[in-house]
């Protein structure tokens, strides 16, 4: 009688992550995001994606430790959300394992991003997460959200979606702002149509004479008033770079703390420029606390 062979399977080698892959991070989620493929690889475009991601937590991990260790729980409102990268990036590193209220809201106009990334949060038990189809202007007065929030986020929110990011964390009381500004457009739009009346004023106008100057000069300009603002109404702000130039050219990272510093000197400069740019129209866009209008008027300081 002959033995029947004996068939010997060999288990399945373990999966070999990139390296980028950080201990405890959900495969599922990342391969939904399509920044890992099938089979757990990175190609180039997402690694350029999740270093860019990485390097804003960078900035950002330390914000939510700040915030836990003085109320004990965290919220946070990524604006412009899209797929919500950044956001689900962060719960699953950070917040997931959070025994209390912290608490990731994602605001973004598109239905249907806004409905994928309900049902992923649900699947992967990211409890604490919520996603909601509003602009970054009707989410201030939301009765979704909360009255105040911790930290506010916008990367490439576009044009004036920034300001209304900024206009929504003052509103909130937000102690901490991580912005990553795109395609400023507006204040170089008010000085091209002011271009003929202020030409010959000042040798300074040569700065924004030609179309290309004007639009690179516009979104300078456009960053520093925004600067100023935070400063305005008590902000430490800070400003640096994302990533490499290499990676994107949309690359400037400004973050704001709440520190109530002093706010009359920041909103004479922003008014100053203003003035100086012909720029006076744009008063209610980047604005100055009342506080420090006040202390403009009153204090000859």
């Amino acid at each position: 009688m002959k033995h029947a062979k004996q068939i010997i399977t060999k288990a399945p080698a373990p999966l070999e992550l990139p390296p980028e892959v950080r201990p405890g991070q959900s495969i599922e989620l990342l391969k939904e995001l399509h920044i890992l493929t099938r089979d757990a690889k990175l190609n180039q475009d997402s690694r350029r994606k999740l270093k860019q991601v990485y390097h804003l937590i960078n900035f950002i991990e330390p914000l939510v430790k700040d915030v836990r260790a003085e109320k004990g729980s965290v919220s946070l409102v990524d604006h412009g959300a899209g797929k919500s990268y950044l956001g689900f990036i962060l719960y699953d590193l950070f917040f997931k394992g959070l025994q209390d209220a912290s608490h990731i809201y994602g605001i973004e106009t598109r239905d249907e991003l806004v409905a994928k990334s309900t049902e992923l949060a649900a699947r992967l038990g990211f409890t604490n997460m919520s996603f909601l189809p509003l602009s970054v202007a009707e989410s201030t007065t939301s009765s979704q959200l909360p009255e105040t929030i911790d930290i506010v986020t916008a990367l490439h929110a576009c044009n004036t979606a920034t300001d209304d990011a900024i206009d929504f964390a003052l509103k909130k009381k937000a102690k901490h702002m991580v912005l990553v500004p795109c395609c400023q457009a507006e204040v170089a739009t008010v000085l091209r149509k002011n271009k003929g009346k202020d030409l010959g004023k000042s040798a300074l106008t040569e700065i924004w004479r030609h179309p290309i100057h004007t639009r690179e000069f516009g979104s300078q300009v456009t960053n520093v008033l925004r600067c100023l603002q935070l400063e305005a109404h008590g902000y430490q702000v800070t400003v640096t770079e994302l990533v490499g130039w290499e990676h994107s050219m949309k690359n400037e990272l400004i973050v704001a703390t709440y520190k109530n510093l002093p706010r009359r000197r920041p909103s004479e400069r922003l008014q100053e420029v203003l003035s100086t740019l012909g720029l006076e129209e744009m008063g209610q866009r980047f604005y100055a606390s009342r506080t420090a209008q006040l202390d403009a008027v009153t204090n000859d300081d």
